[in-house]
């Protein structure tokens, strides 16, 4: 199985160790992404609901330089600050998926870096 490392600048660039994405095989799996914006590396904003759509927006493109689109995902996992923004994530989200939708899990962490508000990673899966 070959394995392959996914990078676009239409995503932020990597703060660590660790890669924006990890292709092996079919399987694609991408790093938490926060609502950095990828041209200045700074947070989007302090409102909830624009750092959602900034994370969805960074998710989208790695999965484009993945080779694939938001239908692929077949899990993503997201990470809140508050729970009480689920609401809110349903909405966004929304925006962004069709049916049938990735499975999903949604929980309450007590800090994220750079204290933002939300972080989604995800599990995309290539057709062959």
């Amino acid at each position: 199985m070959s394995k392959s490392i996914i990078q676009t600048n239409d995503a932020p660039e990597a703060i660590g160790t660790y890669s924006q994405a990890v292709k092996a095989g079919s399987t694609v799996y991408l790093s938490g992404q926060i609502p950095l914006v990828p041209s200045t590396m700074e947070i989007v904003s302090e409102d909830f609901e624009a750092q959602a759509v900034q994370v969805f927006e960074n998710i989208q493109a790695v999965v484009k330089a993945a080779g694939g689109n938001m239908s692929n995902l077949v899990k993503v996992n997201i990470f809140l600050t508050d729970l009480g923004q689920f609401a809110k994530v349903n909405e966004v989200m929304a925006r962004y998926f069709k049916q049938p939708y990735p499975a999903r899990a949604a929980v309450q962490v007590s800090a994220l870096p750079k204290a933002v508000q939300i972080e989604i990673d995800g599990v995309m899966v290539l057709p062959e």
